[in-house]
Formats: structure tokens, C-alpha cells, sequence
């Protein structure tokens, strides 16, 4: 079995895995930062009042998602090599790379359909998920032939 840690992906995946655990930990501080950080982030008025209200709603939305992330970037740092091979490590990280992408793509439909919607938040955080889509799609893309089994 060849060396995934070896692989020309290896680095890609890692800086992805580590964009996710960005992802992940910025997730969890809209927690603590409370209702201002949800509105800041984008969750939404109606996640930001559940939170000033002491709603758990929001709380366990918001850690559901962060460990969404977290499992995402030990995808990515099984699939550098620095992790034990995860199961369907090929799928998981096509998967992973696709919903990327699909989150940072849906703008352009969504812009074209409600324009209304396309504030400062969209458009930054809609480029943001495009480059973690592509740092994942490269990673994966160079690591393929070391991540079968």
C-alpha cells in the first residue's frame, strides 16, 4: 500500500483540514460571542433572538455543525496520511469536496432568484467555503491513487 502521507495531496489536505477546524472552532464561538456573533456570522434573526432568549435550539444547531466540520477535517488529515485511514475515505472526501463547492456555487442561483439576499455575508462567506472546496478538490485530486485501499 503506498504512502499517503507521501502523497503530492498530502499538504492540500492538510491545510483544508485545518480550514475546517477554523470552521469548526468559529462555530463554537458564536456560542460563547452569543446573539452579536450569531447576527455577525450570518446565522439569521431568528438564531440570534433563540439565543437571546436562552433558546438550546441554537447552541446544539451550532455544535451539530461544528462537529459536522470536525469530522470533515479528520477526513482530510486521514486522507494527508496524519490520521489512521478513516472508512470510505475516497467518498468521504469527494462528498466533503462537493458540498464545499455546492455551498459556495448556490450563490450565484440564489443572487439571480432573490437579490435581496445577497449581502456582505453571502458574498465573503460563500468565496470563503469556494477555496475550502478547491483546497480539498486539489488534496484529493493529487492524493487519489494513494488514498484506495
Amino acid at each position: 500500500m503506498p504512502d499517503v502521507a507521501a502523497s503530492p495531496g498530502a499538504a492540500w489536505l492538510i491545510v483544508g483540514g485545518w480550514l475546517s477546524v477554523l470552521a469548526a472552532l468559529l462555530h463554537v464561538a458564536c456560542i460563547f460571542g452569543g446573539p452579536d456573533w450569531y447576527r455577525v456570522f450570518g446565522a439569521g434573526e431568528g438564531m440570534a433572538r433563540a439565543a437571546a432568549r436562552g433558546d438550546l435550539r441554537p447552541t446544539l444547531i451550532t455544535l451539530g455543525i461544528a462537529a459536522v466540520l470536525l469530522v470533515w477535517a479528520a477526513y482530510a488529515f486521514s486522507g494527508a496520511g496524519s490520521l489512521p485511514r478513516l472508512p470510505l475515505l475516497r467518498t468521504g472526501l469527494v462528498v466533503i469536496t462537493t458540498i464545499y463547492l455546492l455551498r459556495a456555487l448556490i450563490f450565484v442561483p440564489l443572487h439571480l432568484w432573490r437579490p435581496q439576499h445577497s449581502d456582505a455575508f453571502a458574498i465573503w462567506s460563500s468565496a470563503i467555503v469556494l477555496v475550502y472546496g478547491a483546497v480539498y478538490a486539489v488534496g484529493t485530486c493529487k492524493a487519489w491513487r494513494f488514498l484506495g485501499a
